[in-house]
């Protein structure tokens, strides 16, 4: 592993931003300080004028490996992610087949083991037969557990409330959930079939996931971690309702039930349906703007503790369809940073604030072993920004195998320079060097 000097950098790291200088060896940070330029390295990088951040640690993605390739894969997805400054994430387990089970789980690391180029890391799917298999996962090894308890994408619904019950009171590490209650969704989606036939216009999407729905089954999920004392993260917020459910008044550390922002629901509003259509049709879904700001305050309140994306890429063969065959989902993860500095240069929120969001809570939250943070004795994974250049997003430069971005023809106000994931500098000015791969996160439970 080759030696790095970093010079010069804006260092943004536990809530404050300084100027110095960080030393890399053996793929950890040696020495963060001023004046380090008389240290020897192999390589010497001036970031000038340039900021530093811990990269980015995305706690819910779709890379679709195995049996969904035809969309994105471990090693296209990975490279999406790496070039948008993310050089850790945490993949779903509604792949073909789902991993309900530990072989099959362990058969996504050993695919990432030879193909990822960020450091990974896999939930456990729950089901309504597997309680057994769930016990059985090293919670040290493993990210968590993910439930289902509203269908999405795939048929993982885990709907019995005896199997939640044992599931939230038997398994001893953290479950994170897709909260949507299914009846009402099925319900909905009968009143407007009936109304408006198989041409239902996408605004009346959010009506169809509703607030009702993603609160109903929300609030089941929290009433049923403090009945039985369970570590619960509840993904993809999008209601203004649902808030109300979380806490702000414990540090992180301490909080048993903890929940997650996505950026599209922080960035988009049921305004935007008539202009991109089903390429925001997600799960759950946009909703107003109101709903949209109120997340944003939760962010910043601390209400939600995580930034991430839900990346779930289709093809635009299977996004440009009617309603009801369109899927949900969409790419993010290549662009997440940039949306994030974009609000920044707005005024809506701190460089500190995205990196305690995207970096440190993660890390904080899932307990991940020596990232997250610009540290001494950490592994070095870290983003290098620029916020004077710009870039925009075209058919180019989109690295999904996809091929698609909602964020196309969007003008970014800032441009990822490099990515260095644990010690490796993975992506450069606009290349991927993929000689080195990355590795699979540990966590201290």
């Amino acid at each position: 592993m080759k030696s790095i000097l970093i010079l010069n950098a804006n260092i943004v790291n536990e809530g404050s931003i300084i100027q110095g200088d960080v030393l890399i060896k053996d793929g950890f940070i040696q020495k963060i300080d001023k004046n380090l330029s008389g240290e020897e390295a192999e390589e010497i990088i001036d970031a000038d004028g340039k900021y530093l951040l811990p990269g980015l640690i995305d706690d819910q993605v779709h890379f679709r490996e195995p049996g969904l390739t035809h969309k994105g894969n471990i090693y296209t997805e990975s490279r999406a992610a790496v070039a948008g400054g993310v050089t850790s994430f945490m993949e779903m387990p509604n792949t073909v087949p789902n991993a309900t089970t530990v072989e099959l789980l362990e058969d996504k690391y050993a695919i990432a083991s030879k193909s990822s180029l960020a450091n990974y890391s896999f939930f456990m799917g729950g089901s309504n037969d597997n309680l057994e298999e769930l016990k059985k996962v090293d919670k040290n090894t493993v990210c968590g557990v993910k439930v289902f308890m509203g269908s999405s994408t795939g048929n993982m619904l885990v709907d019995d409330e005896v199997v939640l019950s044992n599931i939230f009171s038997q398994i001893d590490m953290l479950i994170a959930t897709h909260c949507e209650k299914t009846p009402i969704i099925k319900q909905n989606e009968k009143d407007f079939l009936a109304k408006y036939g198989e041409d239902l216009p996408i605004k009346y999407h959010p009506l169809i996931r509703s607030e009702e729905a993603c609160y109903a089954s929300s609030s089941q999920a929290v009433g049923l971690a403090k009945k039985y004392g369970t570590r619960l993260h509840i993904l993809h917020i999008s209601t203004a309702k649902e808030l109300e459910l979380f806490d702000n008044s414990l540090p992180l550390e301490e909080k048993k039930i903890t929940s997650e922002a996505c950026v599209h629901h922080l960035w988009f509003s049921d305004a935007d349906y008539d202009k991109k259509g089903t390429h925001i049709k997600w799960n759950p879904a946009v909703k107003t703007a109101q709903d949209r700001d109120a997340i944003f305050q939760a962010v910043l309140d601390d209400k939600i503790d995580v930034i991430a994306t839900d990346h779930a890429p289709h093809t635009l063969e299977e996004k440009n369809n009617s309603y009801f065959k369109a899927p949900s989902g969409g790419p993010l993860v290549q662009h997440s940073l940039q949306a994030l500095i974009d609000f920044h240069k707005s005024g809506k929120i701190s460089l500190e604030k995205i990196v305690e969001k995207a970096c440190h809570n993660p890390a904080k939250l899932f307990q991940i072993k020596e990232r997250g943070f610009i540290r001494e004795g950490f592994w070095a994974d870290l983003v290098l920004v620029d916020l004077k250049q710009k870039e925009k997003v075209s058919k180019e430069n989109i690295l999904y195998k996809c091929k698609w971005s909602p964020f196309e023809g969007h003008e970014f106000q800032s441009k990822i320079s490099l990515t260095i994931v644990s010690g490796h500098v993975a992506y450069r000015d606009g290349q991927l060097d993929e000689k080195v791969l990355g590795k699979r996160l540990k966590f201290l439970r």
